[in-house]
């Protein structure tokens, strides 16, 4: 067989396996030797970031950023304090995972828990990713809904073979334990 092709190949690089369950789930490869976050991880890690932001939000606001939550100054004629708490509330927490996501290819809660965030093939996220993987967060934020996300995102992490939630399918990126990925990947990762 030396001048003879091989009958089976591989299109798109990988192990077969990676090649059979990829054609198969339709979903991205995953780099070499990268173990994959579990839910419990990832959400420690969002607990962490919730509570950075919302800690120096409530220290630089005296306190006042719980009017997003205040559901009886929701329900009152002065709703529009709440509202723009609220949306200083979402803004910060979007820009706080972009600038973290841009600055250290993770967030700190991340960096905390371990994790990397990287695009599928294990290649560094970029600014569009980052964009949409902040704002998709968001919908963590709202309450009441956020039970439905958190829920839905629960069970898919735990169903796909990747891990992946509908926040990483919609950027294109994986969540991998750091230090597993292989080493020409960890290059952007601090």
């Amino acid at each position: 067989m030396g001048d003879h092709d091989s009958p089976i190949s591989i299109h798109g690089g990988g192990t077969l396996a990676q090649a059979i369950v990829s054609q198969e789930n339709d979903h991205w490869s995953v780099p070499d030797g990268s173990i994959l976050a579990s839910w419990a991880r990832r959400m420690v890690a969002f607990v962490i970031d919730v509570t950075i932001v919302y800690s120096v939000l409530n220290l630089s606001t005296g306190g006042m950023i719980a009017n997003a939550l205040n559901v009886g100054l929701w329900a009152s004629s002065d709703f529009h304090y709440s509202v723009a708490f609220a949306t200083i509330l979402l803004a910060s927490h979007w820009l706080y995972w972009r600038v973290t996501g841009l600055a250290f290819s993770r967030s700190l809660g991340q960096r905390i828990m371990g994790l990397a965030i990287v695009q599928e093939n294990g290649d560094p996220m970029n600014s569009n990713n980052w964009d949409v993987r902040s704002f998709r967060k968001l919908l963590y934020l709202i309450p009441i809904l956020n039970l439905w996300f958190i829920s839905r995102d629960l069970f898919r992490i735990h169903k796909r073979h990747t891990h992946q939630s509908e926040i990483d399918l919609s950027a294109g990126s994986i969540v991998a334990i750091a230090n597993s990925l292989p080493v020409a990947h960890r290059g952007p990762i601090k």
